[in-house]
């Protein structure tokens, strides 16, 4: 799986504004904080907040913040936001691809993929992120990435 600096990026910026205890956040704190580069994150922030995941105010008390509670966000949300599709084949769902002869069998391992990402990336929201506190089954796969192949 090949994430982009867009969805590292978004990633980062949204865990920092779910650890942001009240208020809103600047998008130049945030780059800040994660070394990200400004004019980068100010396009990011803009497709989080055209998505609903965030909100903004200008001014000189304003700033960013999630438009919901961080445990009602989860990864796979921001990363559709500006990405798009979790998993896709030449632009296309799973589903939608395919395959004939000895690669037939290829859709079904795509559509597993795109199964096996969305129950990590749907189940980790951005408090488990900003906590360090991430459910048990992806704690454990973490911790031992072979478990999941025997």
């Amino acid at each position: 799986m090949r994430l982009s600096a867009r969805v590292d990026y978004a990633l980062r910026a949204a865990a920092e504004l779910a650890a942001a205890s009240g208020g809103p956040v600047t998008a130049e704190q945030l780059a800040r904080a994660q070394a990200i580069p400004g004019k980068f994150l100010e396009n990011i922030l803009t497709q989080l907040r055209r998505a609903g995941l965030v909100r903004s105010q200008r001014g000189p008390v304003g700033g960013y913040w999630l438009a919901r509670s961080a445990s009602e966000i989860s990864l796979a949300d921001i990363i559709r936001a500006v990405d798009g599709p979790l998993a896709n084949v030449r632009g296309e769902r799973p589903e939608d691809v395919d395959y004939d002869g000895a690669a037939r069998s290829l859709q079904l391992v795509w559509i597993a993929l795109r199964a096996s990402e969305r129950s990590i990336l749907e189940s980790v929201t951005l408090e488990h992120l900003s906590t360090g506190d991430l459910p048990g089954p992806v704690r454990r796969l973490a911790e031992d990435p072979e478990a999941w192949a025997s």
